[in-house]
């Protein structure tokens, strides 16, 4: 196997044992991106010489029998949302084309004491804002299992990158699946931590009470090193809570005995797809007979999940898009009559469709008359909803539900429907409105060779719970095995 291929915890080993060294790994990350990346289009800015800086002063550690983090010298991808100094972050969108950040996000500045390799900054819906990744004022990331069809969103760019090899991992950013959903369709694991696990500063802000930065691995156990990485308290994120860190690893336990495994007969309805269900099945049928007790619950409000999301979060997005108005940072437009005009001109021009979009469904739903019977009520839903999870988890330890309801779609399929495009986050907004920590692990291929998400949900700080079943689950199959099958592009 080609050192691309192999997991972060088996590249540490090879790492630490000296059989390879990091500036070699990270020179095989950068062949690979040379012979497939103009095909699956997964980056928007590549830092190769800021990456081999980086592979070079951790081959040096090693040298020196410095104590070598679980991360050093390890190729990853960072979601362009979020803040890397002196690198350009744009959001995918033209308002920020012209963006450098003068600080680190904290997630980066954990990265870089573990000693991590930044390859390059990932494709993504602008500012967050889709399920598909055709949002970008850039380009459209195409999925590696068929680069025909979307790779999911909005962190579909860290999706791709990890399922084609051009990263070893990659770090997304989640409000109401946007890590779940591309993994699920990409066939890669991703996580969404437990709201205020992981430090949101440096993080451009989409909808505030709903996004967590959160990974994207080849397997369980990289997932569980990555979030050791990252999770605690930050006195620059006021909602970052300030608990006890476990070792996620600690949990990477081949034994689910005795564990309870609900299953909310609202995620199995109108709009699943037979393929995706059948798969679903089957893998919670393989928890059954690996020894947890699978029992039939009702999360009954489910069905205001979606409404809710898209009331609160464009309504968060109108507050927090403000500030790209043209006068500070970021793109201005070129001619304008006087000050109201240039705003005018400068965000018409700058923000993409789906963006405007949500910036006026937001607005409209904070508006004079309207927050009442809109915002109020929908944060009212989303009360019921966490109760719902809350009520749930009296009875059970982990959710099982599918990731998305379908497999990826055709590029450009669903882009004139914005309803039909808001319907892929169906499965993975709920646990967003609460809060909870998710994971999508892979479990298998339709027909048409697609892959199949199977998203486990639990309690808020019992990632630990994910962890053990989503191991578990991997130990006794071989779905995560699977490889797209993606030609170098010099062959053809």
């Amino acid at each position: 196997m080609s050192l691309y291929q192999l997991t972060a915890h088996e590249l540490h080993d090879k790492l630490k044992a000296r059989e390879i060294t990091a500036v070699e790994l990270t020179e095989s990350i950068y062949e690979r991106i040379e012979e497939v990346e103009t095909q699956v289009k997964g980056y928007l800015t590549l830092t190769k010489e800021i990456a081999l800086e980086q592979a070079n002063a951790a081959d040096i550690g090693f040298q020196n029998g410095d104590e070598i983090p679980p991360l050093a010298g390890i190729p990853i991808a960072i979601k362009d949302v979020i803040c890397t100094k002196g690198v350009r972050t744009t959001c995918a969108s033209k308002i920020l084309s012209n963006f450098v950040p003068p600080y680190d996000a904290t997630v980066m500045t954990k990265l870089h004491q573990q000693g991590a390799v930044m390859v390059g900054k990932t494709n993504m819906d602008e500012f967050a804002m889709g399920s598909s990744t055709e949002n970008s004022a850039y380009q459209i990331t195409h999925n590696p299992w068929d680069l025909d069809t979307i790779p999911g969103g909005s962190s579909g760019g860290s999706a791709a990158v990890v399922a084609a090899d051009t990263a070893i991992c990659s770090l997304g950013s989640d409000t109401g699946g946007s890590i779940r959903q591309p993994a699920a369709l990409c066939g890669v694991v991703g996580m969404k931590p437990t709201y205020g696990r992981i430090s949101r500063y440096g993080l451009i802000a989409f909808a505030s009470s709903l996004d967590q930065i959160g990974p994207f691995t080849k397997d369980v156990t990289d997932c569980a090193l990555v979030l050791n990485a990252l999770c605690g308290k930050d006195e620059m994120d006021s909602t970052s809570v300030d608990m006890p860190i476990p070792n996620f690893t600690q949990s990477l336990i081949n034994d689910i005995q005795g564990l309870k495994i609900g299953v909310p007969k609202e995620y199995f309805t109108e709009g699943l797809d037979t393929e995706v269900a059948d798969k679903i099945q089957d893998a919670i049928a393989k928890l059954e007979s690996l020894g947890a007790s699978v029992i039939d619950i009702s999360l009954p409000h489910t069905e205001y999940a979606i409404a809710t999301y898209y009331i609160i979060a464009p309504a968060e997005a109108s507050a927090n898009l403000a500030r790209y108005d043209g006068v500070r940072y970021g793109y201005r437009t070129e001619e304008s009559e006087d000050l109201i005009n240039m705003y005018k001109k400068t965000r018409s021009e700058g923000f993409g469709e789906e963006v405007k979009r949500r910036i006026m469904l937001g607005t409209f739903a904070l508006s004079a008359g309207y927050q009442d019977a809109y915002y109020k009520k929908a944060q009212k839903a989303r009360t019921l909803i966490k109760s719902d999870f809350d009520a749930a988890f009296e009875k059970v330890d982990v959710i099982a539900t599918p990731t998305s309801p379908t497999p990826a779609f055709k590029i450009g399929e669903r882009t004139a429907d914005p309803l039909q495009m808001y319907l892929c986050d169906v499965m993975t907004t709920p646990a967003s409105h609460a809060g909870l920590p998710g994971i999508s692990v892979p479990c298998g291929l339709v027909n048409s060779g697609l892959p199949v998400g199977l998203q486990l949900l639990a309690a808020p700080f019992n990632e630990e719970a994910l962890f053990r079943v989503a191991y578990t689950y991997e130990q006794n199959t071989e779905h995560h095995l699977l490889k797209p099958n993606i030609s170098n592009v010099n062959d053809k």
